[in-house]
């Protein structure tokens, strides 16, 4: 039997590999997922053409969720459902939750609503909430180890009273290789390698407004992949824990800019990066790209790949932002 991504991959470093968006839209949908969950699943079959018409390049990413175990599918062609939209961007956390009528999915202006999201103004659907949720990959269709390493972790929280209101099955969230992988929103903290323990760690320290447990940690999905790295570093150095209380920007010559979902700095390998505190610290954080033999799949039934991974230098404490 060949061995399972998840298993081959053991020594590669989580962070800096969370799948990027600044935006989540999460449809509750029941029933199974196919590879590509929005449009292979029992969506209706409208809401499906709609979603697989989307671009790819709103910065805001569409999930199908779905209680945890089994339940019936009913085809359900009831025209609702529940739904979670939010903004993940460092210093506009926000996010939405009730009940979606699926014709506001059919709007010919859904794009527009999923790119002006990634900008910051969600819709007025639902009501606000701040309540964590911890969505956990376990669409076997997409890879098996999501299934078997992911599913008895949800499995667990939901079997706790404690967790089972904030613990959702999720059609996709990218990095098989680091399943269990999970998705904490609205911040869009993204963690992998999971047990049941290090799942619950991560709501328990989200209820205190913190980021934990960060050797589980993938990286923060509205940052690029080096921005990723240098926000962690800086976290490790110094000891921070908010889970909003950093932002990472390229730094080119003196001057910081916006980092972007894709770093667009020069194709070197080496990325400076500037991170700040919320309170006005900051830190120059120089990033270099290497390549991580021997070769692995990314996924169960791919071709092996040599993958690259950013590794950061000691953060440097530099004159204050604010």
């Amino acid at each position: 039997m060949t061995e399972r991504c998840s298993t081959l991959s053991q020594d590669e470093p989580l962070i800096g590999t969370a799948p990027r968006a600044r935006a989540w839209l999460v449809l509750e949908q029941p029933g199974p997922y196919g590879f590509r969950a929005l449009t292979d699943s029992h969506l209706p079959e409208r809401v499906r053409a709609a979603l697989g018409a989307l671009p790819k390049d709103s910065g805001t990413t569409v999930l199908l969720a779905r209680p945890v175990g089994r339940h019936a599918d009913t085809h359900d062609e009831a025209g609702s459902r529940r739904f979670w939209f939010a903004h993940s961007y460092a210093g506009g956390v926000r996010m939405r939750t009730g009940r979606l009528d699926d014709a506001d999915l059919l709007r010919p202006d859904l794009a527009d609503t999923l790119a002006a999201a990634a900008d910051g103004p969600l819709p007025a659907w639902g009501a606000g909430t701040r309540e964590p949720l911890l969505l956990i990959c376990t669409n076997s269709r997409r890879d098996i180890c999501c299934a078997l390493n992911g599913r008895p972790v949800a499995e667990a929280l939901a079997a706790d009273p404690a967790y089972a209101h904030r613990v959702l099955e999720v059609s996709h969230l990218g990095g098989h290789r680091f399943s269990p992988t999970a998705l904490l929103l609205p911040w869009g903290h993204c963690f992998g390698r999971l047990d049941a323990g290090s799942a619950r760690a991560v709501l328990d320290a989200a209820d205190q407004g913190r980021l934990a447990p960060l050797h589980h940690h993938r990286g923060r999905a509205s940052a690029s992949q080096p921005a990723q790295v240098a926000a962690h570093a800086v976290r490790l150095t110094e000891g921070i824990d908010g889970l909003d209380d950093l932002d990472a920007l390229r730094r080119v010559g003196d001057r910081a800019v916006p980092a972007g979902l894709r770093w667009q700095g020069d194709d070197d390998g080496v990325a400076e990066v500037e991170v700040r505190h919320r309170d006005g610290r900051s830190w120059h954080v120089v990033v270099r790209r290497t390549t991580l033999a021997p070769a692995r799949p990314e996924s169960c039934g791919k071709a092996p790949i040599e993958p690259h991974v950013w590794r950061a230098d000691p953060p440097v404490t530099v004159p204050g932002w604010s």
